[in-house]
């Protein structure tokens, strides 16, 4: 379409594009066949897709959404390619789900491996920088399990697929504090554990009466807070 053709008021070709109206009843069809083919799709390859997506389950939606957009909108496009991209990717995720059964180095290498986040009431900074979380997103996330108390965070794993997986400790322990900074009302509310102090940075504790300017031992970082006690 050249430059001069297009005007603010030509509504019919902005609703209609440059199709006539019957191409409408067509897209009516091709919606319906597109929903099938996805649904068919999704089927063969398993409940997986239904539930949390891993890399190769994400990228292989995303292929199809991407197919079947263009043959939907496009008038001059056929149905049949569709079909044939469908039967690919599932051919394709049927190898990677064969490949990856008996396999673990493979599926590793495909799907991604599991991270530590936190070990015994302590955040894994280096690991949380390689996976590119902040302490704000992982204490977001604890705050959704209704935990108040690092301390009750026996191991946090970030799976291949980007799932929380959260193993609390049964014992009382004394921890950082996980409520926002700015909640002075609730944070008074939790028990504060006597002469126990957190690192504000990992959450490394230690005992002490007077403990100011010593760097943690875990991370270096030379701010504390009184550890709480649930």
């Amino acid at each position: 379409m050249k430059p001069e053709d297009i005007h603010i008021t030509d509504y019919m070709r902005i609703l209609l594009g440059e199709v006539p109206w019957i191409f409408l009843l067509e897209v009516v069809f091709r919606v319906f066949f597109m929903y099938l083919v996805l649904i068919l799709a999704l089927r063969f390859m398993g409940k997986r897709m239904a539930a949390r997506l891993s890399r190769s389950e994400m990228a292989a939606l995303v292929s199809l959404a991407a197919a079947n957009g263009v043959a939907i909108l496009a008038p001059d496009r056929g149905l049949l390619p569709v079909v044939i991209i469908a039967l690919v990717i599932i051919g394709f995720q049927k190898f990677v789900a064969w490949r990856t059964q008996n396999n673990p180095l493979a599926e590793q290498r495909i799907m991604g491996d599991i991270d530590v986040l936190v070990k015994d009431g302590v955040l894994q900074l280096a690991c949380m920088q390689h996976c590119r979380m902040s302490q704000e997103q992982v204490f977001a996330q604890f705050r959704y399990e209704q935990i108040d108390n690092l301390a009750k965070v026996k191991r946090a794993y970030l799976e291949a697929n980007g799932a929380f997986t959260i193993l609390k400790t049964e014992d009382k322990k004394a921890g950082l504090s996980i409520l926002p900074s700015w909640d002075k009302e609730f944070q008074e509310t939790q028990n504060k554990a006597p002469h126990v102090y957190a690192c504000c940075n990992c959450g490394n504790t230690v005992n002490s009466q007077n403990l100011t300017q010593a760097p943690c031992h875990v991370c270096q970082e030379k701010q504390w807070n009184e550890a709480v006690l649930s």
